[in-house]
């Protein structure tokens, strides 16, 4: 529980802070950081425990930055040349459906528990193998805790960078629900996947939006 909910804290400070592509992600996430702090802890809905306004947060605020398309493409992997246009489409959509709801889930049992008080460390970032690829490297830290390491994989799209992968502590995001999802592709084919993030989600206060 406790990595993925660094991760939303993570996320919170990058994703609102790296979405302009005329600065780059590593100055734009220290020019924010402490805005998007400060968002955490003096939200009183989100103080109170309120599932819907924390979810609202994470949709609004944060998975529009993501790339979920290419991230949907390769937690699918091998198997994405298989999958139909409008398998990709409701693929993409459940998706991102899913860490929403997940995440907001996680975020407030792990508030329950503990006090949040986070800090977050900015790296330079590693270049890929061109200048629009890059790994912003983070250090989240709570008070007596251990830190913990949360890398972001980016890519500029347009003028915008957006996320297709985030490491927690050495583990993919991506690597770990392709290990997942190539299991039930090969059980129950595609149609099963779309039919396990569906069940996954049904019931779910997330809010809509599109997938993109």
């Amino acid at each position: 529980m406790k990595p993925w909910t660094t991760f939303l804290f993570g996320l919170l400070v990058l994703l609102s802070s790296a979405a302009r592509g005329d600065v780059s992600p590593e100055a734009q996430v220290k020019q924010t950081t402490q805005e998007i702090l400060a968002l955490i802890k003096e939200d009183q809905a989100v103080k109170a425990g309120d599932r819907h306004r924390l979810m609202e947060l994470v949709d609004g605020k944060v998975l529009p930055h993501f790339d979920f398309q290419r991230m949907t493409r390769l937690a699918i992997g091998r198997h994405w040349a298989a999958v139909s246009p409008e398998q990709r489409e409701t693929l993409v959509r459940e998706f991102r459906n899913l860490l929403v709801r997940t995440y907001a889930n996680a975020f407030l049992t792990y508030q329950k528990e503990r006090v949040i008080d986070p800090t977050v460390d900015i790296k330079p970032g590693r270049r890929g193998q061109t200048a629009d690829d890059v790994t912003v490297q983070t250090i989240v830290k709570n008070p007596g805790e251990q830190p913990i390491m949360v890398d972001y994989d980016m890519i500029k799209s347009g003028d915008k960078w957006r996320v297709y992968d985030v490491i927690v502590g050495g583990v993919s995001l991506v690597t770990t629900y392709r290990t997942t999802f190539s299991q039930e592709i090969q059980q129950s084919g595609i149609d099963g996947l779309v039919k396990l993030l569906k069940d996954k989600n049904q019931g779910s206060q997330t809010p809509k939006s599109d997938a993109k």
